[in-house]
């Protein structure tokens, strides 16, 4: 009666008899534990699914699951996308996989990169995630385009047009190395800036 009314004598007498049952029939560990042959990657921790993306003229950007959207009949009174501070606006919508490659082009004609799953998710009434603490932006640099990319596959180009009238088209293999700390995407004049991309 005094063990089954008692957690701490019921646990002491588990530990002694495992100690035991440990002494008596325990070896060394005959597997070796060494480092994985191939990399990790952490995108295979991920579920890949469709999202929407949203961009604000401030910079807040942030992900939510796509069947936040269901469909509304005639008369329909519509929900809230997004909530942002006074004076912003939502710059830029769009539905990318969680496995997709996300460009980003900046006014200084940089280019930076982020998976779909790296976007912070969000739910529909919050503001996002200011995308300086997400990319390694210079002071005074802010993002002009984004652009969903599925794959860097042959045959697709980007198009990119500047404040003072120039126009470049490059294949989009050229950006598939894209590092943390950005890639020169255009190459501009000191009082020009990138203003718009398309694939």
């Amino acid at each position: 009666k005094d063990i089954l009314s008692s957690a701490t004598l019921v646990y002491d007498i588990i530990k002694e008899e495992l100690l035991e049952i440990k002494e008596k029939y325990g070896d060394d560990r005959l597997t070796k534990i060494v480092s994985a042959a191939g990399e990790f990657n952490a995108e295979d921790l991920v579920k890949e699914e469709q999202t929407v993306v949203a961009l604000t003229h401030f910079g807040y950007i942030k992900r939510m699951p796509i069947d936040i959207y269901r469909s509304q009949r005639r008369g329909g009174k519509g929900i809230t996308g997004i909530a942002t501070r006074e004076e912003d606006f939502v710059k830029q919508i769009f539905t990318a996989s969680t496995h997709d490659t996300i460009l980003f082009f900046t006014n200084k004609g940089k280019l930076y990169k982020l998976r779909g799953f790296e976007i912070p998710e969000a739910g529909r009434t919050a503001r996002g995630t200011a995308i300086v603490n997400l990319l390694n932006l210079d002071a005074g640099e802010k993002v002009s385009a984004v652009i969903p990319i599925q794959n860097f596959a042959e045959g697709k180009y980007l198009l990119m047009a500047t404040k003072r009238g120039l126009i470049k088209k490059t294949a989009l293999a050229e950006y598939n190395s894209a590092r943390k700390t950005g890639l020169q995407g255009i190459t501009l004049k000191e009082d020009d800036e990138l203003i718009a991309v398309r694939l």
